[in-house]
C-alpha cells in the first residue's frame, strides 16, 4: 500500500524541518512569537482575492467556499508532490514510489488542465478530476484511511467556467512549498469563519489553543485526543509544539511514524468539519492523522478507554444530546443532559491513569447546583487531581457569544491526588473583549504560563487579592466543591475617609440660610 507522504526531500535524502526552541526564560514565546507570525500582506490579498471571487461568483458560505478551496489545494500539492518524487527520481536512478497519477491521469494533474481554456477546464475537473479525488483515498492510503474517508464524498460546487478559470489562476501564484507557509496559509482561511460566525461553528480563539497547548506541553511519546475536534486547532497546534521543542525526536525514524500515524486523534459528528480538520493537519504536515466521523459521547465510542495521555478540547456547550444512543457507561457515571458534563466523564474515562487534560468549560460547570455538577467536580477533586482551574474572559468567544468560560486543568489517577488547586483570573488576552476583537496592549497570557510553572512554588506564597493564587484541597471540599473563581478570591476595599456628618448638617443649614435671605430679599424687590 502506497502512503501520503508530505515531507521535504533534499539531495534524496529525507529531512523535516526544524522550529528554534522555546526559551526557557520565556515559556509562552512559542504563544508570542510562532503564533504571532502571520502570512505576509502580499499572501493575505492573494487569499482576499480569491475569497472575494467566490463570493461574487455565487458562493457565499464560507464552508463551502473552504472546502472548495480545499479540494483544488490538495490537487495542486498532490501535483507539486509528484513533480518532486519524479524529480529525485532522476537524480537518484530509483524508481518513483510515489505515483498519484498513472500514466492515463497525467491530464488530471493540476499543471496541465490550469493551461486549458475555462470551459475545457471546468469539463475536466467536474467531470474527471473530482470523481479521481474521490476514489484517491482508497488508492493512496487504503479504504479504511482518513484520507479515504473524507475525500470519498468530495463534491464540486464551482458554477461557473469562468470562477474556476479566475479561482485556479489565483491559486497557482499562492507558494506552497513551505510547511509553515501551508500552515498558516490555511490558518487564514480557517479564520474567514470566525468572521462569518455563521453555521454554529465555535471556533475557540487560535491564542488560546496556543496558551493551553503551552501549559500542557506535549511530548513525543503522548497520544493526543480532542473528541470535538472541529477544525483541528488543537491537535494542529500540540503538532507545532512537538516540532519546536523536540526537533530531534522527529529525526528517530520510529517516533517519525508515530508522530505522523498515531499521536494525533480527532473526532467529530460533523463531515465538513472533519474534512477541513484533515486538510488543516495535512497542510501542517502531519501525513495520516486520525481524524474520524464520531459522535464521542454514543454507545460506539465505548472501546477508548484508557487509551490517551493527553486530551486538549473545548466541547460543545448546551449542545443538543440523543439520550437514548448516550453511553450508558456515561450516564452512569454522571446523569445529566448537559453535554458540558457528559463531556468531562467522557474525558476521565479516555485517558490513561496519570494522562492530563486542559478542557474548556462554561462557568456553570465551576459553581452548578446540581447533584451531576456537584459529583463531577467532587471526582476530580477527591478521585483524581485538579491542577488549576483559569478563569478566561467573557468576552473571549465574541463575536459568536459572550459566554463565561474557563479553562479546567487536570490529571486522571483514580486514586485522588489534588493537594493545593492553581486560580488564575485573566482579565485579558490581548484582544478588545467587544465583537469587534481588535488588538489592545494589555494581555495576561504570557504571565499566565509564567506563574504556571511556579504553581508548586512562590505561587503558593501569593496572596488571595493577586490575579494567581492557590487553594487547599479542603477549604475546596469545605465550600462543596465550587470551583468559581470568585468564592475564593479577596476583594480589597479602599478606605475612605468621610466627613464627619455634624460638619455636612452645619453646611446644609448655612445654604439653607443664605437662601431663605435670597428670597426674602426677592420677594421685598418684588412687592
Amino acid at each position: 500500500m502506497v502512503t501520503l507522504t508530505f515531507t521535504l526531500f533534499r539531495s534524496g535524502r529525507e529531512i523535516e524541518r526544524q522550529q528554534p526552541r522555546c526559551s526557557p526564560a520565556n515559556p509562552l514565546s512559542v504563544v508570542t512569537a510562532r503564533v504571532w507570525r502571520v502570512i505576509t500582506g502580499e499572501l493575505k490579498g492573494k487569499v482576499d482575492r480569491v475569497w472575494d471571487a467566490f463570493w461574487s461568483g455565487g458562493i457565499s458560505n464560507p464552508l463551502e467556499v473552504i472546502q472548495q478551496i480545499t479540494y483544488l489545494l490538495f490537487l495542486r500539492r498532490l501535483d507539486d508532490l509528484q513533480t518532486l518524487e519524479e524529480k529525485k527520481s532522476r537524480v537518484t536512478g530509483q524508481p518513483i514510489t510515489q505515483a498519484f497519477f498513472a500514466g492515463n491521469e497525467q491530464h488530471l494533474r493540476w499543471g496541465q488542465f490550469k493551461q486549458l481554456e475555462p470551459g475545457a477546464m471546468f469539463d475536466v475537473v467536474g467531470l474527471e478530476v473530482f470523481p479521481y479525488l474521490r476514489d484517491l483515498g482508497t488508492r493512496v492510503a487504503g479504504a479504511t484511511s482518513t484520507y479515504a474517508e473524507h475525500l470519498r464524498d468530495a463534491r464540486f460546487a464551482i458554477p461557473t467556467p469562468a470562477l474556476l478559470a479566475k479561482v485556479v489562476d489565483m491559486l497557482d501564484t499562492i507558494p506552497m512549498a513551505d510547511r509553515d507557509t501551508n500552515g498558516d496559509l490555511y490558518e487564514y482561511l480557517l479564520s474567514k469563519l470566525a468572521s462569518a460566525g455563521v453555521n454554529g461553528q465555535f471556533r475557540t480563539p487560535r491564542h488560546i489553543i496556543q496558551l493551553m497547548v503551552q501549559l500542557m506541553d506535549p511530548k513525543p511519546g503522548d497520544e493526543i485526543c480532542d473528541p470535538a475536534c472541529g477544525t483541528a486547532g488543537f491537535l494542529v497546534a500540540a503538532s507545532e509544539h512537538v516540532r519546536e521543542q523536540h526537533p530531534d525526536a522527529m529525526l528517530d525514524a520510529a517516533q517519525r511514524t508515530h508522530f505522523h500515524r498515531s499521536m494525533f486523534h480527532g473526532y467529530d459528528f460533523d463531515s465538513t468539519m472533519l474534512r477541513i480538520a484533515s486538510m488543516n493537519m495535512l497542510m501542517h504536515g502531519i501525513e495520516s492523522p486520525d481524524i474520524r466521523y464520531r459522535d464521542s459521547l454514543s454507545e460506539g465510542a465505548s472501546g477508548e478507554a484508557d487509551k490517551y495521555t493527553l486530551i486538549l478540547a473545548n466541547p460543545p456547550f448546551a449542545g443538543s444530546l440523543d439520550y437514548e444512543s448516550t453511553s450508558k457507561e456515561l450516564l452512569a457515571t454522571v446523569k445529566t443532559r448537559k453535554t458540558e458534563l457528559l463531556f468531562l466523564a467522557l474525558f476521565l474515562k479516555l485517558l490513561q491513569p496519570g494522562g492530563r487534560a486542559a478542557v474548556i468549560v462554561p462557568d456553570g460547570v465551576l459553581f452548578g447546583s446540581t447533584k451531576a455538577h456537584k459529583d463531577l467536580r467532587r471526582s476530580l477533586v477527591e478521585d483524581h487531581k485538579l491542577d488549576a482551574v483559569v478563569k478566561l474572559p467573557s468576552g473571549v468567544f465574541r463575536p459568536y457569544a459572550g459566554v463565561s468560560t474557563a479553562i479546567l486543568i487536570f490529571t486522571k489517577t483514580g486514586a485522588g491526588g489534588t493537594d493545593q488547586v492553581w486560580f488564575y483570573d485573566v482579565q485579558a488576552d490581548g484582544f478588545s473583549l467587544d465583537d469587534k476583537r481588535n488588538p489592545v496592549a494589555a494581555n495576561d497570557l504570557p504571565e499566565v504560563a509564567t506563574r504556571w510553572a511556579s504553581r508548586d512554588t512562590t505561587e503558593r506564597d501569593r496572596a488571595r487579592t493577586e490575579q494567581s493564587f492557590t487553594v487547599p484541597k479542603n477549604e475546596i471540599a469545605a465550600q462543596g466543591y465550587d470551583l468559581s473563581l470568585n468564592r475564593y478570591k479577596e476583594i480589597v476595599h479602599d478606605d475612605v475617609e468621610h466627613r464627619d456628618p455634624l460638619d455636612i448638617i452645619a453646611d446644609l443649614e448655612q445654604l439653607e440660610a443664605e437662601i431663605t435671605t435670597g428670597l426674602a430679599e426677592l420677594k421685598a424687590m418684588l412687592s
